[in-house]
């Protein structure tokens, strides 16, 4: 089963977490929170036999030794203590994943002539990482009927897809969703011609 960046950085997050309740000098749980790759909120629920502790900060840390009473005890690590301690961990971590957006032609789905060098870009990084996979994501301004902007989104991943296929990138390590006209890059009022809106958005990773 091939595994997504989000399920190798579980992963790491774990291997992490082993490493560092061996590393404890009082035998327990010791849980640290690593910051998003994309800087997105993230937090976990550390939970001992008398209680539980959120973590909702990066590098925030919560320990239950083992015998003690009450919830897990919360402070602030050090990142660069952290990251020092656990080197060969964090060299482990999956390379952040490379973001690309191509725009089309109103209506229809030709890529505009400047898409098109975007379009050699991401194939180039593709293909040069390791088990890389894509994922396609297209989207719509909002001229046009909900209904039929979800349809033309499809359209647009599934051509974006198409010339990934034609480049020799295999099919089956890509993904492709529309969006329609529900995630706007520019905000517009209903039946706005806005070429910012008509676009894909690729990652790679």
């Amino acid at each position: 089963m091939r595994k997504t960046t989000t399920d190798r950085a579980f992963l790491f997050t774990a291997v992490l977490a082993t490493a560092l309740l061996a590393a404890c000098s009082t035998p327990g749980t010791r849980v640290v929170l690593l910051p998003q790759a994309d800087d997105k909120p993230s937090a976990v629920i550390v939970r001992a036999k008398d209680g539980e502790e959120v973590l909702s900060r990066p590098y925030q840390r919560a320990t239950a030794a083992v015998g003690a009473s009450g919830a897990p005890v919360v402070d602030q690590a050090d990142p660069a203590k952290v990251q020092a301690d656990h080197k060969i961990l964090f060299d482990m971590r999956p390379p952040a994943p490379q973001r690309y957006t191509v725009y089309f032609e109103v209506g229809g789905t030709t890529l505009t002539p400047a898409s098109q060098q975007v379009m050699n870009e991401a194939l180039m990084a593709a293909q040069t990482r390791s088990g890389s996979d894509i994922v396609v994501t297209g989207h719509t301004d909002t001229k046009g009927a909900l209904e039929q902007n979800d349809m033309l989104s499809q359209r647009r991943a599934q051509e974006v897809v198409q010339l990934f296929v034609e480049r020799q990138f295999p099919a089956k390590r890509i993904e492709a969703v529309g969006r329609g006209e529900r995630e706007l890059a520019v905000p517009t009022a209903d039946e706005v011609d806005e070429p910012r809106n008509r676009r894909v958005t690729i990652e790679v990773r």
